[in-house]
């Protein structure tokens, strides 16, 4: 038998016996597939950010950090003083440099950072949600005003300069100009909620105008702080320009209120009023700048204004003679 012989009679025997053309049958549709088996659960530790790199801190302390329904969530570490203090002189080592470099290379950094933040969504969203409870669309919602924050703040890096800064009227032979200076090494205290927005809005004007950072995340809503400094981490911002402890504030906050090198402190995560005069009457003793936490419950949707930019500058005045 001949090649084309067989064919042709393998065809025949495939052939409906109607003898009318018809469409290849479609595929048989699958079966959905099986959700898959759950898996086991990494019980993960989240180490403090210092200096650009994630040590755990050097008391070997963590502690749980749970959902707003009170199911576990993860480990964070649980910073002593002296991660505070390796903490501050991480920042300060950052501060001639990044305060050195020119304000728009500063919002290039910042403008990158916010594009992370935006391409992590998905992942505050759920970390928001999972300290804070709430609705997926408000969890959302705070998500993208932090990101809508980072940028408006990122924006003010060159511009800051512009509302800050005078020529002066003198009676002399001379003039002078006056122009905005970040004073150095700021700690900050974020607020438990919004667990996220909160963070933002305390760190991205400190350092947009050039001063580091050590900020003191909430402590019960701690994850979505951790997840920012990964943001970071992996961002252009230069080692040691934010440093984020997670811990107690009342455990940290003497010893950042105390710190020679530090100059400045935001105290809007203290929540006793008691231990923010502590705070404030440590901090006048060595002559730092203090932003008070408000007195009534702050808006942290509201328009932040300038007021957290302007709160850590110093002014610089330079004086010149006039030639005669």
């Amino acid at each position: 038998m001949s090649e084309k012989t067989e064919k042709t009679e393998k065809t025949a025997k495939t052939a409906p016996k109607s003898g009318k053309a018809t469409a290849p049958a479609a595929a048989a549709p699958k079966p959905p597939a099986e959700a898959p088996a759950s898996r086991l659960a990494v019980r993960k530790t989240y180490k403090l950010f210092i200096g650009g790199a994630f040590p755990r801190s050097e008391s070997g302390r963590s502690y749980q950090v749970s959902s707003a329904d009170g199911a576990f969530l993860a480990n964070a570490a649980l910073a002593s003083r002296k991660d505070a203090r390796d903490a501050v002189v991480k920042a300060r080592g950052a501060v001639s440099g990044w305060s050195g470099a020119t304000a728009y290379l500063r919002g290039q950094i910042l403008y990158r950072a916010a594009e992370m933040l935006e391409g992590r969504r998905e992942q505050f969203v759920a970390e928001v949600r999972a300290v804070e409870g709430g609705t997926e669309a408000a969890a959302a919602a705070q998500v993208d005003a932090a990101i809508d924050r980072w940028v408006w703040y990122a924006g003010w890096t060159d511009k800051i300069g512009q509302i800050r800064s005078a020529a002066n009227p003198v009676s002399g032979p001379f003039w002078n100009v006056s122009s905005p200076e970040p004073t150095g090494v700021v700690a900050l205290f974020a607020p438990e909620r919004p667990s996220l927005l909160g963070v933002v809005s305390v760190l991205a004007p400190a350092i947009a105008t050039g001063n580091t950072a050590v900020l003191v995340a909430p402590d019960s809503a701690a994850l979505p702080a951790i997840s920012l400094a990964e943001v970071l981490a992996t961002s252009d911002l230069p080692g040691g320009v934010v440093n984020i402890l997670t811990g107690r504030p009342a455990e940290l906050g003497k010893p950042l209120a105390d710190h020679l090198d530090v100059d400045g402190l935001d105290l809007a995560g203290i929540t006793d009023p008691g231990f923010a005069v502590e705070l404030e009457q440590a901090a006048a003793e060595n002559l730092k700048r203090v932003l008070r936490p408000s007195a009534a419950p702050a808006d942290w949707s509201a328009h932040p204004g300038t007021l957290r930019l302007t709160a850590f500058l110093e002014t610089k005045t330079v004086w010149h003679p006039v030639g005669g």
